[in-house]
């Protein structure tokens, strides 16, 4: 007979990982999902929607699957197909059909060396990381910032440094713009050490729905050219603009020569479970990102990288995104009249599909029992946003996930709904949102 055997030790857990482990988020706690919040609740606080791709890219699914050859590994810089296919639509379909100002980006992109196919967006920008940080290179994050920036910026050694984007001071009593959201730029210079090696640009923002405009970036481009930093393009947003001019950073003036690019087929084609994205740029920023991602994943989805390519090449001939954004735009209308109808200020935004309400006119009753998971020192979004699901049956995510300590007062003012959702759930939800009226001070 075998001897008994002791139960196992408790393992040393790294460094890196180790403060994350029991780590309750927003998305633990704010999930229909999660055991804690009702599971009749409308979910308009993780950013996925509730309809399929279109028909069309499904059908190519159908067909990669069935096939043989696109069932097994492809390269690791993703297949020829698609980094075609990516290459056309960025030369044309945005460069040109969106009117770019910039003269010299009338180029082509080399889609063998400066495209790579990554497993979404959030793999590329690790594998940007991973191929050009060392310890201790610090990496500007404007805030609020996407939360996984951070854990891909700290695991490859990177030290994040944080600079807010500033809210108008009427953001608490009137609805805003996007664009009014600004940048101190003194604050950007202030920030820079001869340790900083990055600058993350986000054009369409989540959650603000800011379009960053061309004189910003430039000025972001300037700071980048005068220290020598890389600049990281996350454009994930990009097909979701509303009446404004998209403008990518990396066709200004030289910056693509220090510009890496980001892009998702999730966001684009409502397929966030696809996990297909790529990075774009010169060849000495895409190459090592290719050798880091790899290491990582070796190669990505290889059936639903040709659908994907599919989708790209036919979009043109279904008006797909011309088709999409008119629904968002419907989806926005809808859903800020209804919370004008509630009383409650928000951020318009100009692109993506969240938009940042102000919750500094509600007040919850003393009466109100806020549970452990929630009331552990939390801020008071986490409160509101829970008070807000629990008395209206709507989810929404409280942002200050999305700051540091330091600017954790600009974050907590506001809750985040998403409106990547059809019509009718949109509508249910303003309506359900009504309950929160008797608890609105102005």
């Amino acid at each position: 007979m075998a001897p008994a055997s002791s139960p196992p030790r408790a393992f040393a857990l790294s460094d890196k990982v180790k403060d994350e482990v029991h780590k309750q988020d927003v998305w633990t706690v704010f999930s229909p999902a999660s055991g804690y919040v009702p599971e009749d609740s409308i979910n308009l606080g993780q950013g996925f929607m509730n309809w399929a791709p279109p028909e069309y890219i499904q059908e190519a699914a159908k067909k990669s699957i069935e096939a043989i050859e696109t069932n097994h590994y492809s390269i690791p810089k993703g297949r020829i197909r698609l980094r075609q296919a990516i290459s056309k639509h960025y030369c044309e379909w945005i460069s040109i059909s969106f009117g770019l100002s910039s003269p010299s980006f009338k180029r082509t992109i080399n889609p063998d060396t400066e495209i790579v196919v990554t497993s979404g967006a959030n793999e590329g920008i690790y594998a940007f990381e991973l191929a050009f940080l060392r310890d201790g290179d610090e990496v500007i994050l404007f805030e609020p910032f996407f939360d996984q920036y951070i854990c891909n910026t700290t695991f490859n050694g990177g030290v994040p440094v944080y600079v807010p984007l500033h809210p108008p001071a009427h953001s608490k009593h009137t609805s805003v713009k996007a664009s009014e959201w600004k940048i101190d730029f003194d604050e950007v210079r202030a920030a820079i050490t001869p340790k900083t090696k990055a600058i993350f640009v986000n054009t369409p923002h989540n959650p603000i729905g800011k379009v960053f405009d061309t004189e910003e970036l430039l000025k972001i481009g300037k700071i980048a050219e005068e220290f020598n930093l890389i600049i990281l393009a996350d454009e994930v947003y990009d097909a979701l603009v509303f009446n404004k001019e998209h403008i990518r950073i990396a066709a200004l003036g030289n910056l693509w020569e220090r510009t890496i690019t980001i892009g998702s087929a999730g966001k684009s084609f409502s397929a966030t479970g696809w996990r297909v994205g790529w990075a774009i740029g010169p060849q000495h920023l895409v190459q090592p990102t290719l050798a880091a991602t790899t290491r990582i994943v070796f190669c990505t989805n290889s059936p639903l990288q040709e659908a994907v390519a599919v989708g790209l090449e036919k979009a043109p001939e279904h008006k797909f995104f011309e088709q999409q954004t008119a629904e968002y735009l419907e989806r926005r209308k809808v859903f800020t009249a209804a919370l004008d109808k509630v009383g409650l200020p928000y951020t318009m935004p100009d692109g993506s599909y969240f938009v940042l309400v102000d919750n500094s006119s509600i007040q919850i009753p003393d009466d109100f029992v806020i549970p452990d998971i929630v009331n552990q020192g939390r801020p008071r979004d986490w409160i509101v946003s829970w008070f807000i699901v629990q008395t209206a049956g709507v989810v929404c995510i409280p942002p200050s996930d999305f700051y540091s300590p330091k600017h954790i007062p600009i974050g907590e003012q506001f809750s985040r709904f998403a409106f990547c959702k059809d019509i009718d759930t949109i509508r249910a939800a303003g309506e359900r949102l009504l309950a929160l009226k008797p608890y609105i001070k102005k």
